[in-house]
């Protein structure tokens, strides 16, 4: 009898270990200091390649994997700028700063005054890409990732990674270029 209740007690310490244990959140960290590029975690690399089709050595500043794996799925809201909700400005202001140590300002219609234009099939990593949505210029900003592929805040899904090409929003794109790192800083309101 006494047997039996051990092995009752041993079981269900088991398994609340077992359940305990599983009940984490896994956080990816951003290693290194921003503009650094470092070398992603193998399940974000991963993760990513397959989204945007490449393969996972083409995935290799870990700081802004890391940061759009932090980010990834958090709520649009117009003017904010936490994991309760953030918009496409807000997004990219943050992420300039974080990954690439670059102040920008906070509007997309002040953003778009900073860069150097560039043609499409010119664009790298970090470049920003602006749309016009409702009619209104330069309404939306994100920033290039590789492939065809960009990070943004979308308000229906959110911060997301999207095809630059896809239908829905390619015929907005208005714009695209990179930081003027002099203007970046000097752009800033005091």
């Amino acid at each position: 009898m006494k047997l039996r209740i051990y092995i009752k007690y041993v079981l269900i310490l088991f398994f609340g270990i077992l359940v305990l244990s599983s009940c984490h959140t896994s956080k990816v960290a951003m290693k290194g200091k921003p503009g650094q590029i470092v070398e992603p975690q193998a399940d974000v690399a991963e993760k990513y390649a397959a989204v945007m089709g490449v393969k996972n050595r083409d995935i290799q500043n870990g700081r802004l994997y890391a940061f759009i794996e932090q980010w990834a799925g958090t709520p649009y809201k117009f003017g904010g700028q936490d994991k309760d909700g953030i918009d496409c400005s807000g997004l990219t202001q943050l992420l300039q700063q974080e990954v690439y140590g670059i102040k920008v300002p906070r509007m997309t219609s002040q953003q778009v005054t900073i860069i150097k234009r560039k043609y499409e099939e010119e664009l790298k990593e970090g470049d920003l890409v602006f749309f016009d949505f409702d009619g209104k210029q330069f309404s939306h900003v994100g920033v290039y990732l590789q492939n065809g592929y960009f990070v943004h805040a979308s308000t229906r899904k959110g911060v997301m990674v999207a095809r630059l090409r896809d239908n829905g929003i390619y015929k907005f794109f208005s714009r695209a270029g990179s930081i003027n790192i002099d203007q970046a800083i000097t752009s800033l309101p005091n």
